[in-house]
């Protein structure tokens, strides 16, 4: 008979004791037996987050095998996929292998079943067993390995009418449209850092949606290449192009393009650290930032509100909310734009 573990992971706290797998040094990821409310999983690909695989290739120079070295070494040390820069992790690809006793009939999952993890691997119990390629455009590394989801990780059923692929990418960033929706209104001036980027997109084209012909759309990115990217999105009002770390200069930028009313609703999607203030400068009093990026300092972020006096809501990144899944999964089939263009960036 199967054991029992805790919901939220704790069993498999190897040190310190008492935290939770995400914030634990160390997890236990032998999968000899697993708990009756764990899920067990074969491991095809994992999908690294944008910050983390950021400084994994700037501190590698972008050589593949030093890349392999650091993350095998990261699993080794701590049971788990978390980066020790940036605390993150990413999600996976796998196929069910064994469902616990205690799960078994509670869920629509099945073994045998294709699924993505929509839970960070900074948590996640993984063990790599070789790492098969690194797409280094897609920040996708296909490896042979197992994982284990606790009775409280979420998932999702791979869809059958999108690419594995297209489906893992944009379901590793679900999270930000989905909270787009909930705070862009109606004729709301909205301004997505890092527009050009997989999360960025997915948020203009929420945004657009959420503030319809009476707002407006402000793409910001920090380089030229890729503007067309923006430019043509049939969702995107204006576009900036200015390094969201030179905050002033993003600033007077945003001041003229709106004629110094600035924005409601500020999301920052950049994969770069030192770019809160660009966000919180860009807002306009009792507006709303949302830092959806591995890369923020929150330290930085509030104390540098409160030095410039800026009264406004400034928002972690919570990479779920109910739907968020399916909501981005349908931007896809409701955009032949992006569905293009992601498709051309990621399968």
């Amino acid at each position: 008979m199967q054991k029992k573990g805790c919901p939220y992971g704790t069993h498999r706290v190897i040190e310190p004791e008492g935290m939770l797998p995400q914030a634990a040094l160390k997890i236990n990821n032998d999968f000899t037996d697993i708990y009756s409310n764990e899920i067990l999983c074969d491991v095809t690909t994992l999908n690294i987050d944008s910050a983390s695989f950021t400084v994994i290739k700037e501190r590698t120079g972008g050589d593949k095998n030093k890349i392999a070295r650091i993350m095998l070494d990261i699993v080794h040390q701590s049971g788990k996929h978390q980066n020790p820069w940036t605390g993150s992790g990413g999600m996976f690809i796998g196929r069910v292998l064994k469902i616990g006793e205690a799960l078994k009939g509670k869920t629509d999952l099945e073994e045998g079943d294709c699924i993505v993890s929509l839970v960070s691997l900074s948590l996640t119990p993984l063990h790599i067993d070789k790492i098969i390629n690194i797409h280094m455009k897609k920040d996708h590394v296909d490896i042979k390995g197992k994982a284990v989801l606790f009775e409280s990780g979420i998932w999702s059923k791979l869809p059958p009418d999108l690419p594995e692929s297209l489906s893992l990418a944009v379901l590793d960033v679900a999270g930000a449209p989905a909270q787009v929706r909930r705070l862009v209104k109606p004729d709301d001036t909205v301004a997505v850092i890092g527009a050009r980027g997989k999360s960025g997109l997915l948020c203009c084209y929420e945004a657009k949606k959420c503030a319809g012909e009476g707002g407006r759309i402000i793409a910001i990115d920090h380089r030229e290449e890729g503007r067309a990217d923006m430019d043509e999105a049939p969702f995107i009002d204006d576009v900036i192009i200015a390094p969201a770390d030179r905050a002033l200069d993003l600033w007077k930028k945003v001041e003229v393009l709106t004629e110094r009313k600035l924005c409601d609703v500020v999301i920052s999607a950049v994969s770069r650290e030192n770019c809160e203030m660009g966000a919180i400068m860009i807002t306009k009093k009792g507006g709303k930032v949302y830092f959806f990026s591995m890369a923020t300092s929150f330290t930085k972020a509030a104390l540098g509100a409160e030095g410039i006096g800026k009264d406004i809501d400034m928002l972690i990144g919570n990479g779920y909310c109910e739907g968020h899944a399916e909501l981005s999964l349908n931007i896809m089939r409701e955009s032949s734009y992006l569905r293009t263009l992601y498709t051309k960036r990621y399968v």
